[in-house]
């Protein structure tokens, strides 16, 4: 069985202790190939020195996250810009890029700006997105029915939106959603969502160390747990773990092109 985590944070200091041991177990459970999408500056090295120690397996993203959109964020914007320009044969997308209204929405301005200039970026480029939304869901179709470029390719990360919410983004262009752990928390809408949603739309993802599936939630989240996303995904739509990892991997695999 062959499964590609599309999101994992693997470079965080949650794994500081044992990130060897989290990669074994990983590759054990069968996750081949796994994509680093980006935050800032402050973790950039750690991820890209992560991602040189293991072409083959993890690719990287490059981007601005929502969350790191402050004061600064001119210069961060022209970090990514400056990389992007230098090194484009070294990303395979552009994110984790988006709007989170959630924590504040005090530069809501400045990221909605950063957010579509990103997207502009990745547009110049011919990169898909990986994109994040939280709490900021108007705000996001201001941007994209602003957004005057070929229609959008990525992936809208964490996706736990309704039937109604995926139509409409799948009108932007060619728009997969990444399924991680909170499918299988007891009151998840997308229960209700994913029937709906063809396994050709679909991605598998952790955003390890963060969101962990049950029976680990609560605890740190690693890449070895998608095995419990992906059986969960099955049990959903009435169909088998072993279809459900090809599908998806076969997803990732055109979309980012690894």
């Amino acid at each position: 069985m062959r499964l590609i985590d599309t999101h994992l944070h693997l470079y965080d200091e949650a794994f500081d202790s044992d990130r060897d041991e989290a990669i074994l177990k990983m590759r054990h459970a069968g996750v081949e190939k796994c994509i680093l999408p980006a935050i800032d500056r402050s973790s950039f090295e750690r991820q890209s020195s992560l991602a040189r120690h293991h072409k083959g397996f993890m690719w990287q993203a490059l981007g601005l996250h929502p969350t790191s959109v402050n004061e600064n964020w001119k210069d961060e914007l022209q970090f990514v810009k400056d990389e992007l320009s230098r090194n484009r044969a070294d990303y395979v997308a552009i994110g984790e890029i988006g709007l989170d209204g959630y924590w504040s929405r005090e530069f809501m301005q400045e990221q909605k700006e950063v957010f579509r200039e990103q997207l502009l970026l990745a547009a110049e480029y011919g990169l898909p997105v990986i994109i994040h939304l939280r709490e900021a869901t108007d705000d996001l179709f201001e941007v994209l029915d602003n957004l005057h470029t070929a229609p959008l390719k990525g992936v809208f990360h964490a996706f736990s939106g309704s039937v109604e919410s995926y139509r409409r983004l799948k009108r932007y262009g060619e728009l997969k959603f990444g399924i991680g752990g909170v499918v299988t928390y007891k009151n998840a809408g997308l229960a209700k969502t994913l029937p709906l949603i063809p396994l050709e739309d679909l991605l598998l993802e952790t955003d390890a160390p963060w969101l962990a599936p049950v029976p680990f939630r609560g605890k740190r989240n690693e890449s070895a747990y998608i095995v419990n996303v992906a059986q969960k995904i099955a049990e959903i739509k009435g169909t088998d773990i072993d279809s459900v990892a090809q599908a998806t991997s076969a997803n990732a695999e055109k979309l980012f092109g690894i």
